[in-house]
Order: C-alpha cells, then structure tokens, then sequence
C-alpha cells in the first residue's frame, strides 16, 4: 500500500490558502478516484482505495502543518511500511510559480511540515512533490505569506499544478518516479502558456 499525504492545515480559514495545495491535491485525487476521505484517525482524515492498480490510502493530517509528523509516525507504527511508499505533497515558495518537482528524498528545507514529519519517522528517504505556491514578496513575512490566498491569476496556474501532481502520482504508482520525474519535472506551465 502507498500512503499518499497532502500537507495542509485543518479549518475553513485555511482551506485555499497556499500552505494547504497538499490538501487541495488530495481532495482532486479522491474526487477523481471515487476514494472518500472521511475517516478520522490516526490524527488525520484518510480514504483507502485504488489508483493506477496499486493500494493507496490518502491522507490530510487534522494536526496542523507544524506536528504533520505525528500524524504520520501513527500511520507508519499502524501499517509498517517502507518510506519508499510514502508520498508528501506539499507547497513550496521556492520553485519558480508554473511548475512541480518530483524528489526521490532530501532534506526538510525551510518547511515545517516536512521537518515535522523527517523528525517524527527519523528518515528523509521518502519522495515528495512540490508544488509552487509563488514567491514571497518582500513587504510580507513567510507566515503571512503561505496562509494567504491566490489572486485570480493565480487561482488558474494552481489549479493545473494540482492536476499535474496528481497525473505525476498516477504515473509513479504506475511506472516508477524516475519517469514520472523525467516528464514533471521539466514542465513550466507559464511557457507553455506562450
């Protein structure tokens, strides 16, 4: 089974923020798979079902983004699987606005969430997609900045970068991530776009 979990924080006012394009990719994932993600456990809201022939359960950690990692360090002890088999999706403010990044493993970066979750399950070797939220403009402080909504421009570039990411999954679960990485990894939506 792959455990696919979107970062994101719980609560109305948070719900199209950019911190929550983890949540936002779930919710697109289980619209489009028929998986309801209605189960409240392990500190998280979770669905099981099936996607490109392989098991999956898809999770939204109920923590907040900061402590995700409890709520999957209670998933990993439940289920014992491997890091290899567990997907974050998260935003990032770092990767230029259009794109995604597929990364087989690496370091937390300036993310909380995923310094939460490398702190709870002591391993970094677990792929995670990224995907760009835009870049912090200099009059805003980080936290501001990721709890802010989109523009109407924006709203657009989001919304195909979460479909790509969930096409990238479907591709992983179906192939492997070196493909899936050589074909997401190098599209930029915003030329595309010319």
């Amino acid at each position: 089974m792959y455990v696919i979990v979107g970062l994101g924080n719980p609560g109305l006012q948070y719900e199209n923020t950019r911190h929550n394009v983890g949540f936002l990719t779930i919710d697109y994932l289980a619209q489009k798979h028929n998986i309801p993600v209605k189960k409240l456990k392990f500190k998280s809201l979770y669905g099981q079902g099936e996607i490109s022939g392989q098991k999956v359960m898809l999770v939204k950690p109920q923590t907040y983004m900061n402590n995700s990692g409890e709520a999957v360090r209670e998933i990993k002890n439940y289920f014992k699987f491997d890091e290899d088999k567990l997907i974050v999706i998260v935003d990032d403010i770092d990767i230029d606005f259009g794109r995604i990044r597929l990364k087989k493993k690496g370091s937390a970066g300036t993310h909380n969430g995923m310094k939460s979750i490398i702190y709870q399950i002591k391993n970094d070797k677990f792929p995670r997609i990224k995907i760009a939220v835009g870049k912090k403009p200099d009059y805003m402080d980080l936290a501001n900045f990721v709890l802010s909504g989109f523009n109407e421009k924006e709203v657009d570039i989001v919304r195909e970068e979460i479909i790509m990411s969930a096409e990238a999954i479907e591709m992983m679960l179906d192939t492997n991530i070196d493909k899936a990485m050589n074909k997401y990894n190098s599209i930029n939506l915003l030329e595309d776009d010319n």
